[in-house]
């Protein structure tokens, strides 16, 4: 089967955190999974390089946004490949390939029904000079008063229009704004409403955020979205009459999903139409604060295009991640950058600590306590401290050969029952519920050795001790198959050692087959 995997956009406007690998990961998983299973995987994403917040940065720095949207692109991609993200391929939205997309997307999408032009206020600001995005319009919210932004209320959830907001100002300068009304397209998700409302109810699987976030954005009453914008950077409004504008940042960077996928389609000269058709899976991968714009307005972009894209099948909607108890804020500097953590600790350790206690299901709290506890005591001295003295004692007493036995009927059943049964938790997204599966296996398997005493069968009974020896080289070599899509550079060792491939089933390592010495996989983390 064909499977697209899109991973969310980070803005290119600063340094990713915590938190966006806490939401992202989770694609990484899934996508080592489809392949090791055999199936066509198209894992793609890319940089947001558009937008306000873009041309804010290179305000502040004196710089272009193209410089800036770049200097940060090249950032992501060098965490992301530090911390083993396997993107088939991660792009940016200032790409030539996908500026022609979108362009002809909106060709066809101006055609529609759903598309019309409509004069309204703007916001500006005339210290600033220019228009601004609706979301760097501060005020109050006129519901329940609390500090809102232009384009919702995080306090009550209340979806806005910057003219809506008490004491609305601009974001930058804090200089009061004023409105000018300026021509735009506008689409029309108000006549979407029923299609909308079935599409999201037939989708039973989602996670509980994602279908009573959508639910209520539709029961709040859709409201039809200026596609247009008065802005600088961007990409050029295919349309006469609208050479100073450009395609408003949401209803393009949500097209980078298609747009990836067809570059990478006609790069392998395979189809991007049956991609996009109906017999393929979609897995879009995001946190919580993205929901609407995979469940709304990506949906509507595609429905109004009438080409018959394939829509969104599954929804990976992470809650949040907080740190030390407290809500991540680069404004304030309250975070651990990505690109600062992957040069201290393991990637490996990373991508454990944020699958094993990140924010699937509910918010999840970073401490570096829990952190080099979580590494300590699962991955070293349950996983690795299996795995090594197991290797080891047949490196000592076997000559570092695999030796003879019979693999234990209870082993080889719980081997493959963790195949399938994990298989069906990450298919379906509950990707902490596989890990703890595999875990609870890491451990049997401590104290099967600790209950066969290999250090004593050895010179009491030496057939018993090769089998239980061999039984552990089994299970090993399955761990490491089974962790790959979690932890991939410790499993990559393992499987080099051993001669496995990422094939998606049980595997066996022979009788007599020589182990090469393999280091340490992991190293304990001193308490600061």
């Amino acid at each position: 089967m064909r499977i697209l995997i899109g991973g969310a956009w980070p803005y290119a406007n600063g340094s990713l955190h915590i938190g966006h690998i806490a939401g992202l990961l989770p694609a990484d998983v899934i996508a080592r999974y489809f392949r090791a299973k055999g199936d066509t995987v198209y894992y793609v994403s890319g940089s947001d390089c558009h937008g306000t917040p873009v041309v804010i940065r290179a305000k502040q720095e004196n710089k272009t946004a193209e410089d800036i949207s770049n200097f940060y692109h090249e950032e992501f991609i060098y965490c992301f490949d530090k911390l083993g993200f396997s993107y088939d391929l991660y792009s940016k939205t200032s790409k030539s390939e996908h500026k022609e997309f979108v362009k002809e997307f909106h060709e066809k999408l101006y055609l529609s029904e759903y598309i019309y032009e409509k004069i309204s206020p703007q916001a500006y600001c005339n210290t600033c000079g220019n228009f601004i995005s609706d979301r760097f319009v501060l005020g109050k919210c006129p519901s329940c008063h609390s500090e809102a932004r232009g384009d919702q209320c995080d306090s009550c959830g209340m979806v806005l229009e910057p003219e809506n907001l008490i004491h609305a100002s601009c974001a930058v300068c804090k200089s009061e704004i004023i409105f000018k009304d300026s021509k735009h397209l506008y689409i029309a998700i108000s006549k979407l409403e029923k299609t909308l409302r079935d599409y999201i109810n037939r989708r039973k699987n989602w996670r509980k955020n994602a279908i009573s976030l959508s639910n209520r954005y539709i029961d709040e009453g859709l409201r039809d979205r200026a596609i247009t914008r008065d802005l600088k950077w961007g990409i050029d409004v295919p349309k006469k009459g609208y050479e100073d504008k450009k395609i408003y940042i949401w209803a393009e960077n949500v097209l980078g999903y298609l747009s990836a996928s067809k570059e990478l389609a006609d790069s392998r000269k395979e189809s991007f139409e049956e991609l996009w058709g109906e017999n393929s899976k979609h897995y879009y991968v995001h946190g919580k604060d993205n929901i609407p714009f995979h469940t709304i307005i990506l949906p509507a972009l595609l429905i109004c295009n009438g080409s018959g894209y394939h829509l969104p099948d599954e929804i990976i909607s992470s809650e949040y991640s907080t740190l030390e108890g407290s809500k991540i804020s680069t404004s304030k500097n309250h975070a651990i950058w990505v690109k600062d953590i992957i040069e201290e600790y393991d990637s490996d350790s990373i991508r454990y600590f944020f699958i094993a206690n990140g924010p699937e299901k509910r918010d999840a709290d970073f401490t570096l306590n829990e952190f080099i506890n979580s590494h300590n005591g699962e991955l070293l001295g349950a996983y690795g401290n299996f795995v090594n003295r197991s290797l080891v004692f047949i490196q000592k007493y076997f000559d570092s050969f695999i030796p003879e036995g019979i693999l234990d009927d209870e082993i080889s059943a719980r081997i493959s029952d963790l195949y399938e049964i994990c298989g069906t938790y990450i298919e379906e997204s509950n990707l902490k519920d596989a890990l703890d599966k595999i875990f609870e296996f890491v451990r049997y398997s401590n104290k099967y050795f600790d209950i066969q005493k290999p250090w004593i069968t050895r010179t009491d009974d030496i057939n018993k001790c090769k089998s239980t020896l061999y039984n552990c080289s089994q299970i090993i070599a399955n761990l490491a198959v089974l962790l790959k899509p979690f932890i991939p550079f410790s499993s990559e060792k393992i499987c080099s050692c051993l001669n496995l491939s990422d094939e998606w089933k049980p595997h066996s390592v022979n009788i007599g087959y020589e182990i090469p010495k393999v280091d340490i996989l992991f190293k304990r983390i001193e308490k600061i």
